[in-house]
Formats: structure tokens, C-alpha cells, sequence
């Protein structure tokens, strides 16, 4: 009987014991990822300005900041940041794809080398490229010791450029993972479809018009989804680039965001700001989760 009820014991301690590992961790999810969400949608209804506070407004905090020509400037910002970034992103990484699906010699050497930016933070890339683009120290300079003493490349310090130079560094960072993706989707095509297609006598650029860009749908949306995301809540690569500037020709909504929260003492306007980024993330990202569990069922 002793047996018996230690065996019992054991079978649910062993379907017990990865929910006791795991509640901790959970715990502080919970609590620090979606606790503080909530927390921050409510101070976007409330008067908080330099610390948080509990004087309900309403929606005035969303009042004011549409009013705001910052705020304005940001989603300009944002609007052409992102178009960039999720075109060339896209094609660059598609293209680096079908290159590498031919079986090129050292594809595993080339792919890392591709895959490297990825493996760096933000904030190294922004800082890297903030010195490769300073005209003082950089690709300018380099140029001009070198005998090219006419060439200019002030983009980083040009108002009407200084947005494209935020798309290089992102582009240069995120493409390779693109890259790995749409590789991915190119490796799990049938092959013997594709065979079939070139014994009707289908030319190359008609098998991927009409064959393999089209089986690679999956991949072009997950692509969409997470370039979307990064770009909407890009950071940490414009503070260490260009710090929003010159002036506010770098300003994207995450910067508007920390700005107002933290140096204006605005924190209700910057909750609201945050709030908003938060429900253009979900409304690109919840139909996709709902069309994937859809998929699987």
C-alpha cells in the first residue's frame, strides 16, 4: 500500500514540479511586463507630470499630444523610417536568400557574416555607425585624406537626410535576419513541384514569379510583423545614432515617448504616447497570432 501511495506521489510531483519552476518566472511577467502595461495605459488618463499621480483626466493627455507638432514630426519620422526599413529589409534579405539557395561554396562562412549584425545590440550598431558617418572622423575624412577632396557625406548631420542614415543602420543590422527567413521558406519548398515545373519548360524567372515568391507568403508576413515591430519601437539605435536630432529630424514616436516621460516632466502625455505605439504593435500583431492558431487548428 506504502507503494503504491509514493508512486502516486511521485507521478505528481513529476507533473507538478515544471509548474513550481515555472510560477516564479511567470510571477514576473505577470507583474513586470503586463502589470506595468496596465499601469502605464491608466497614467495615460491621469495628471502625471513628473512623478505618477492620480488625478484622473480623462482623455486630455490625448487631446494634447495630437496637438503637438512634436508628436507630428515623430510619426512623419516614423511613417518614412518604417516604409524604408520594411522595403529594403525585405528585398535586400529576399534576394540574399535566392543568392545563397544556389549552393554557393562557403554558404555557411557567407550566412554568418550576414547573420553577424543581428548578434549586436542597437546600441553598438547606432555608435558604430555614428563614427562611420561622422564627416569629421568617418567615411568622409577617409575620403578626403585619401585624394577625393570634393567628396561630402554629411547625411547624419543634414536635416533633410539625417532619417535615411537611422534606415542604413537598421537595414545593416535586421537584413541578414530577413536573409535567414526567407532561406528557411526557400529550403522547404518541394523540390520535386519544382521539377516538374522546369520539365514543362518554365524559365527560371517565370518558377519564381509563379512558384517559389508565391509559396514563400508565410515568410513574407512573418517578415512584415517583426520589421513592423522593430520599427515602431525603435530606440535605442537613434539616441546612440543620431540623439533625435539634428533638431528633431531623427524623432520617432519611442523618443517622443522617453523625452516627454523623462526630460519635460509630461509623463501623462508620454503614457499616452506609449499607449498608442502599444495598440498599432497589437493591431498588427494580434490578427497574426489569430490567423496562426487558426492555421494550426
Amino acid at each position: 500500500m506504502a507503494h503504491f501511495a509514493d508512486a502516486d506521489f511521485k507521478t505528481r510531483l513529476q507533473s507538478w514540479l515544471p509548474k513550481l519552476v515555472l510560477s516564479p518566472s511567470l510571477a514576473m511577467v505577470l507583474v513586470f511586463v503586463y502589470g506595468f502595461i496596465i499601469f502605464s495605459v491608466y497614467l495615460s488618463f491621469t495628471d502625471s507630470r513628473l512623478l505618477p499621480s492620480y488625478g484622473w483626466v480623462g482623455w486630455e493627455n490625448y487631446s494634447k499630444l495630437w496637438r503637438l507638432s512634436h508628436w507630428e514630426i515623430s510619426l512623419t519620422n516614423m511613417g518614412i523610417f518604417a516604409a524604408l526599413y520594411i522595403t529594403i529589409c525585405t528585398l535586400l534579405g529576399l534576394s540574399l536568400a535566392i543568392f545563397l539557395d544556389q549552393k554557393v561554396r562557403a554558404e555557411g562562412v557567407i550566412r554568418t557574416i550576414y547573420l553577424y549584425p543581428m548578434a549586436l545590440s542597437f546600441i553598438v550598431t547606432g555608435t558604430a555607425w555614428k563614427w562611420f558617418l561622422d564627416p569629421g572622423i568617418g567615411l568622409e575624412n577617409v575620403l578626403q585624406t585619401w585624394g577625393w577632396t570634393t567628396f561630402e557625406f554629411d547625411w547624419i548631420k543634414n536635416r533633410d537626410y539625417a532619417i535615411y542614415t537611422v534606415v542604413l543602420a537598421a537595414v545593416w543590422q535586421t537584413s541578414g535576419f530577413v536573409m535567414a527567413m526567407f532561406l528557411a521558406g526557400l529550403r522547404g519548398i518541394d523540390n520535386e513541384i519544382l521539377k516538374a515545373a522546369q520539365m514543362d519548360g518554365a524559365s527560371n524567372w517565370n518558377l519564381y514569379r509563379r512558384i517559389i515568391i508565391p509559396q514563400l507568403r508565410p515568410a513574407f508576413l512573418s517578415a512584415f510583423v517583426i520589421l513592423s515591430h522593430l520599427a515602431i519601437k525603435t530606440f535605442d539605435l537613434v539616441i546612440a545614432l543620431t540623439g533625435g536630432g539634428p533638431g528633431r529630424a531623427t524623432e520617432l514616436p519611442a523618443t517622443f515617448m522617453y523625452s516627454y516621460t523623462f526630460s519635460r516632466n509630461q509623463m501623462g502625455i508620454g503614457a499616452a504616447s506609449a499607449t498608442i505605439m502599444l495598440m498599432t504593435i497589437a493591431a498588427i500583431m494580434i490578427p497574426y497570432l489569430y490567423a496562426e492558431l487558426k492555421e494550426k487548428k
